[in-house]
């Protein structure tokens, strides 16, 4: 795969200083970026990674997944497939429920990709649910109360049918559809999309890449798909997937209320995006010529966007600035030394001989927690949970390794621990491919062990409840 090239900020018109600017005020407010990649007149001006994160790990996308799941309707259309005014009972007659409302029957492809299927209310739990696994058809089922094309409301479920469409027109899953038509061509690798109960492709999320391959994306939508000389994708395709398509709000301060397209957001300043959960974001500023690619675990992605409006589009000239080497080299060290800090606190505290002799034991719980030893190896934390998997957690420092830990099948992570106070330790992991990270805490008293598990973001609540275990005899 060949990498995007590379410049300067200055070369491409944009101030270095204003770029460290950005970053700065992302760690100001702890916003919990993982990378950023800008480019501009396609050419990449600044690129970081907040360590333990790094270039080539892929990064799970979450609803940015769905402006490929529309890019592959594009080019159905375009391969004269179906139309985006194809009926969605047309397409799936097998699966329609044997009453049909006016306003299923008026349901199209093109309300799928704007979110208007006439829903009331996001039906993606009904929908990928199904016991028997016929999504499709539970997604029929469902009531459809008001005119389709009439009324905005965010709904995933409306992007995973848009999956299924693919497979039943073309047999292929969307990860097939897409790698030799979008994917290959753009030198991008996706390294996993999440399948339904029924074999689909997600479509509303599950889709997991690189930051440059966001931002090739990005690019190849800025070019109106043009890539290498190659029309990838059809130019009204892209204007007329990324234009608003329907009002979705009124507030003009809102990054959410200014219109929807064809699976992409409008944003303020003329600007759209591609949009994840928890900040994963391909913006494509059309005027200024430019791509910003983001990965992100936070719970603030307005933040995120309002640092980007802020800092770097002020930051953009017409033409090229002169060469300043030393702010620029002062913006390549800042970006190099970008990091998640660690766990803080203390290597060592005295109670961590007695914790190291003992087997912490937890009653039965719906955490799946059994028991935990600890043992202190210099700067290392070892931490043995159910009596198996051992983990390793380093002290000012990540420690990499791949590792099941509150997961269900093993992930890669980094891990860190930290002496609080004297009765306190904290273990800190981050899953790198993801925007999660998982904080521990540790209150030892006697032969007792409280232990506090949170996350950084979730669909739902953060913390889990407080176990407590008790030592075994030594």
């Amino acid at each position: 795969m060949t990498a995007l090239p590379r410049s300067t900020p200055e070369a491409q018109g944009i101030t270095p200083s204003a770029i460290r600017a950005f970053v700065d005020e992302i760690d100001r407010q702890r916003l919990g970026m993982h990378s950023m990649m800008l480019l501009r007149h396609g050419q990449v001006a600044a690129e970081g990674w907040w360590h333990p994160y790094v270039a080539d790990y892929p990064h799970m996308l979450f609803s940015l997944t769905k402006s490929f799941t529309s890019t592959a309707i594009g080019l159905a259309v375009n391969e004269g497939r179906l139309s985006v005014d194809d009926t969605i009972l047309g397409i799936f007659p097998e699966e329609a429920p044997k009453e049909t409302s006016a306003t299923l029957q008026a349901m199209r492809v093109r309300h799928l990709l704007s979110m208007t299927t006439g829903h009331e209310q996001d039906v993606t739990r009904q929908t990928m649910s199904a016991p028997d696994k016929k999504l499709v058809r539970a997604f029929l089922s469902l009531p459809v109360q008001r005119e389709p094309g009439t009324h905005f409301i965010y709904n995933s479920a409306a992007s995973h049918i848009l999956s299924e469409i693919i497979q039943k027109l073309t047999g292929q899953t969307l990860l097939e559809y897409l790698t030799p038509r979008l994917f290959e061509p753009l030198g991008i690798k996706p390294a996993l999309w999440e399948t339904a109960s029924d074999g689909t492709n997600t479509g509303g999320w599950g889709l997991s890449i690189t930051t440059e391959d966001i931002a090739r994306f990005g690019q190849l939508y800025l070019q109106k798909g043009l890539w290498s000389g190659r029309q990838i994708i059809p130019e009204a395709w892209i204007v007329q997937a990324t234009s608003k398509q329907v009002d979705n709000g009124t507030n003009p301060d809102s990054d959410w209320t200014q219109g929807y397209g064809f699976q992409f957001w409008r944003c303020r300043h003329g600007i759209y995006r591609g949009d994840g959960a928890f900040g994963q974001y391909c913006i494509v500023m059309l005027e200024y010529d430019a791509v910003l690619a983001v990965t992100a675990g936070t719970k603030d992605m307005a933040g995120i966007l309002t640092a980007v409006w802020d800092h770097l589009l002020p930051a953009m000239s017409v033409s090229s600035l002169p060469a300043d080497p030393r702010t620029c080299d002062a913006l390549q060290r800042r970006l190099a030394e970008l990091q998640l800090p660690p766990a803080a606190g203390f290597a060592e505290q005295p109670i961590a001989a007695d914790v190291a002799r003992r087997t912490y034991l937890f009653p039965t719980n719906d955490q799946e927690l059994k028991s935990m030893r600890f043992t202190f190896d210099g700067p290392t934390l070892l931490v043995q949970i159910n009596g198996a998997e051992e983990l390793r957690f380093g002290h000012g420092k990540w420690i990499k390794q791949t590792a099941k830990w509150d997961m269900l099948t093993p992930q890669p992570m980094a891990c860190s621990y930290a002496w609080t106070d004297q009765n306190t330790l904290v273990l800190h992991a981050w899953l790198v491919h993801t925007p999660f990270a998982t904080t521990v805490t540790c209150r030892f008293g006697g032969n007792e062990l409280k232990y506090q598990h949170k996350v950084n973001v979730a669909f739902g609540p953060t913390e889990k409840p407080m176990l407590k275990a008790r030592a075994s005899p030594q």
